[in-house]
Order: C-alpha cells, then structure tokens, then sequence
C-alpha cells in the first residue's frame, strides 16, 4: 500500500495533505488514508539502512537549524551498551512559527510513526515527546493517538510482532521558549529547569537521562515516513540539491492570507509573500520581512527576490529558520517591532549567561527609552556595542537572537531610530 501522500503539489501536498480532516486523527482513519504502512518495513530493515536512506534523502532538521537529520542520527552508538532516547521537540515556541501544532491537531498518527522509525534508526526503547505546555488542545488530541497506537499494536511491547519495543510518552512542558532548544529540552524533561548546557558532550554521547539520545523537530519526523516508503530520489524531486523537499511555511503579519503552506524549498520568498499571501492588505507596500521567525535578520521589500532555501536565504543576509515570514507593513514603526522582540527574549531568558540576562534586558529598555522620544545618540552607539558583546558568547544562541533582528534594523531602518531621538 502507499502512503497517503500525492506526488505532484499542484494536486496535494505531503504533510499537510490531510490537514482539517478530523477521520485522520483517529487510528482508524488514518489507517484507511494508508497510515502505519511504512512501520512494518522499517521494521524489516537494518537500523543503519533507515538512516542511510534519510541521509541520501538529504532532510535537514526543520526546527531551525537545518542539520542533516540522518547524519545527526548516525552520531548516536550501534552497540546495545544501553538505553536510547528519541526526543521529539514540539515545544513550538519561535514567535511566527505555528506548523508543528498543525501536525499534532491533524496527524498526530503520522507523527507518532515517524518517532517509531527514527527510534528503529537510532536504536532507542523510549520516545519522549515533549509539547508546550500551552498547547493543551493540541496535546490532548496527542495524547488520544498514543493510546490508540498502543492498543493497536504500534507502540509498546513486540511492536507488530517484530520482537522490537519501544514506548512513546507525551511529556508536557510549562511555557518556557528555552525548552525549545535540545539541551534546555532534556533538562526539563528530567525534572530541572529549562536551561541548556555546554557542549560537549553532545546529547548523542551524554543526553536524557545520561544515555544518548537524539533531539527531532515535530516536522523533521513527521516526514521521515514518507521518505523510508518512497526513497530518498522521490524526496529530492522538490528542493535544491543542498535543501531538499517540501517546507511547511507560516506566513504571519500584515498579509491578505497568512497561514500555513506547503511549498517546495527553493520557492521565491517575493512569490511566497505576493502570490501565495496576497501580499499586505489595503494595497499597503511592504517595508519588512522577518524570514524566518523573529530571530532572523530582517529583510526589506527589495531584498525579497532570494531562494527560500536554506542556502538561499543565508545569500540573501538573513536564515531560513522555521520558515516562518513576519511581514510588517509601510505604517510599522519598526523601532516598536524590535523593542516588542527584545522584550520577549528579555523575559525567557534562563539567566545562566550574563551577556544574555543583562544584554537582552538593557535591550529592551534602551528601545523603549528611543520609541518613546527619550533616547539620546549615544543609545545607538550603545545598542551596536551591546550587539557585539551578546553574539556568540553564550551557551545557547538566545542572545544571538535578538542580535540578529537588531542590527539589520539598525542598518536598514536606521533613519527611524534616528528620527525618534531628534523628537
């Protein structure tokens, strides 16, 4: 049987094919749309084949960073010397980014056996799937397709008689953006707060619980289904060489038709934002874009004719990110835009790295003095020196993101930082 997945976009896309089909969320009908057909031939196969085929496939992790998932699989150890952890992040949490929570709403199934086969890969007994903890709706309906897997035979003891065990567990977190990166992820699953740690050793040598493991993005494991079933050259046939397949995009701001899209990586942002949204409302024009969710460097109108790619994007002066589009109108005041950003970072900082605890903080306070026409010169000059100090010196890259967004303000909208200090 095939999975439930259409080979040409134009007709259906492949994980958002069944998004808003409620018979897909249930074990049932997601077995009759072709779901759990892949398990019993991963099952059959050789952990190090599956991996090799995801690596030939050329999926880079969907959560940001874009590293090549099955190479990140292929640093975990081959010798049974113990237990492996999957972590499944679905702490959602980047400000523009919505489509992991699409996935756990509509195809929770399709989800749950892609952690099935990355467990096979990876050599892992456990999968912890750890949910923000806002998103409780999203989780319930979760929670409800584990059950259903377990009682189907899915997951558990002998999963479909193969002798292989592996169980799944939701884990819920409480609200923290920094769970959201794989260390302060771990720390919190094991009872700690959300702070991330130094590296080495990387989670494929010492991770949850001590025992390696390896952290996946929602979106990253959702596709590996499709990819075991189909081959890693039915994969590549969307994409760039260096990025390949389908991206889930979250298009937010002042847009005719924000949402959620399925396109192929390598699509043109101008065309993403005009063709696809409709561009801003009322005929406004567009004065910026935040590409990749709000800690990426802004982008103006006329930098938009960039591939939305991985590579693509790095060309352009900003990153791909979650791929998720912040669009600002010609009215923002983009001086509030990133003082509202700061304030955001300033809070969910950990407070481990003083260069983050006091940079993001004095951030946000030097942004609000300029909105509200009581910053001086010297401010700027402050702001770029504080840029300097926050990037790259900390343990985790939250500093960095605000960073990011920051100094592309300051250079391209520079004359509105400037024009409220003269007021």
């Amino acid at each position: 049987m095939g999975y439930p997945y259409s080979h040409d976009l134009e007709v259906g896309t492949q994980l958002s094919r069944h998004f808003g089909d409620e018979k897909a969320r249930t074990l049932e009908g997601w077995k009759e749309l072709g779901g759990y057909a892949t398990l019993p031939k991963a099952l059959e196969m050789d952990p190090d084949a599956i991996t090799e085929v995801v690596k030939n496939s050329g999926l880079r992790g969907r959560g940001g960073a874009g590293f090549p998932t099955g190479v990140k699989w292929s640093f975990m150890p081959k010798e049974p010397n113990g237990a492996h952890y999957l972590c499944c992040n679905a702490d959602e949490s980047e400000p523009g980014a919505f489509k992991d929570r699409e996935i756990l709403r509509w195809v929770p199934h399709l989800l749950i056996e892609g952690c099935l086969i990355a467990a096979r890969a990876i050599r892992a007994e456990h999968v912890y799937i750890y949910v923000r903890g806002e998103f409780f709706p999203f989780s319930a309906i979760l929670r409800d397709a584990v059950v259903e897997a377990y009682e189907g035979g899915y997951v558990g003891e002998n999963i479909l008689g193969s002798g292989w065990s592996c169980d799944v567990t939701v884990h819920l977190g409480a609200g923290a953006y920094i769970a959201g990166e794989e260390t302060g992820l771990m720390s919190s699953l094991m009872g700690g707060r959300a702070e991330p740690w130094i590296k080495p050793p990387f989670p494929a040598q010492s991770g949850a619980f001590g025992r390696p493991t390896t952290v996946n993005n929602v979106e990253t494991l959702a596709a590996v289904p499709m990819i075991v079933e189909e081959g890693a050259d039915w994969y590549r046939q969307w994409g760039t060489e260096k990025s390949p397949g389908t991206k889930l995009w979250c298009c937010s701001g002042h847009l005719e038709r924000p949402g959620t899209y399925e396109l192929p990586l390598g699509v043109n942002l101008r065309d993403v934002i005009y063709e696809v949204c409709g561009g801003a409302p009322n005929g406004k024009k567009i004065k910026a874009v935040i590409p990749g969710g709000s800690s990426t460097p802004m982008l103006t109108d006329a930098e938009l004719d960039c591939s939305g790619c991985y590579e693509g994007m790095a060309e352009a002066g900003s990153a791909l990110g979650t791929a998720s589009p912040i669009v600002m109108n010609e009215d923002t005041n983009i001086v509030s835009a990133m003082r509202r950003i700061a304030q955001f970072y300033a809070h969910e900082s950990c407070g481990q790295c003083v260069q983050c605890r006091e940079g993001t903080s004095w951030t946000a306070k030097i942004l609000h003095r300029i909105e509200t026409g009581e910053g001086t010169a010297e401010d700027l000059d402050t702001l770029y020196h504080l840029c300097e100090q926050m990037t790259g010196r900390t343990i985790c890259p939250l500093a960095d993101s605000v960073v990011f967004p920051l100094l592309s303000s300051l250079d391209k909208f520079k004359d509105e930082y400037e024009a409220l200090i003269k007021r």
